[in-house]
């Protein structure tokens, strides 16, 4: 396939081999997320919801910063906003994050330097994560005040409570070692090599895996874990009688029962 790449904005888009990158392309700010950003983000994934000519979607930055959190600016700004508009702001980063933990294709981040508070929040809805030895993550909301509010939701999903606990009530960085250690780092590669590595990793999910049974896992992960037993085992047996009802499983039914090997 073509390879397509988009002008430089706050963030920078491009498809190859099937997956899409987005990059946040702010390193003179940290890549600070912004209204701006955090919109350019929302766009640049709802219109590739939907495209079949992307499977996986990775998640990068330019600079030596993978993410900040907050602008400094934009969050003096937030001190003059009345509840409604701080709440409206916050919604808007609320749907950011529950767009890439619904999402249709699994997402990757590709963290080589500090992801902190809502940089932190980006990993932390991502399905794979890949860093380098001289990666962080940490949640250092309380140091000034504010709260890691959103990002709790699915840091206690990832890691559960005891180590939500101390890393938003400590609010002191984890090295990359230490995130892996407990679930929220799943790789660690030298920086030379990160990006082959990723690249080799999405193009192996997207070749191996249908993409309509991964759109399903996905959704049975988010789904299932806020549903009692008898519901979610319901939920999950209609999600098995939709999957068999797909091409996708027909194809690799068929595929299996003539031992012919199957790329996706």
């Amino acid at each position: 396939m073509e390879e397509q790449v988009k002008p430089a904005t706050l963030i920078e888009t491009e498809i190859r081999d099937r997956i899409g990158y987005i990059t946040l392309n702010r390193p003179e700010r940290r890549n600070a997320l912004s209204y701006a950003l955090v919109s350019q983000l929302k766009q640049a994934l709802s219109e590739w919801q939907d495209n079949p000519d992307i499977r996986i979607v990775v998640l990068r930055a330019k600079g030596s910063v993978f993410c900040s959190g907050a602008d400094i600016e934009y969050l003096q700004k937030l001190q003059d906003y009345t509840f409604q508009e701080n709440l409206a702001d916050s919604m808007h980063l609320m749907e950011l994050y529950l767009l890439m933990y619904r999402y249709k294709k699994p997402l990757i981040a590709q963290v080589e330097g500090p992801a902190l508070a809502g940089g932190a929040g980006l990993v932390t809805v991502c399905d794979i994560v890949v860093a380098t030895p001289e990666a962080t993550i940490g949640y250092p909301e309380a140091r000034i005040g504010f709260l890691p509010a959103m990002v709790t939701y699915f840091l206690l999903r990832r890691v559960g409570e005891g180590w939500a606990r101390q890393l938003l009530l400590t609010a002191e960085p984890f090295s990359a070692k230490e995130a892996q250690a407990l679930g929220l780092f799943n790789h660690i590669v030298e920086k030379d090599k990160i990006a082959e590595f990723v690249h080799e990793l999405a193009m192996k999910i997207s070749r191996q895996n249908s993409p309509t049974s991964l759109e399903f896992i996905r959704k049975l992960i988010a789904d299932m874990q806020d549903m009692p037993l008898q519901p979610g085992l319901e939920f999950a047996a209609k999600m098995n009688a939709h999957a068999r009802a797909t091409e996708d499983f027909r194809r690799g039914i068929t595929a299996f029962l003539r031992k012919e090997k199957i790329e996706w």
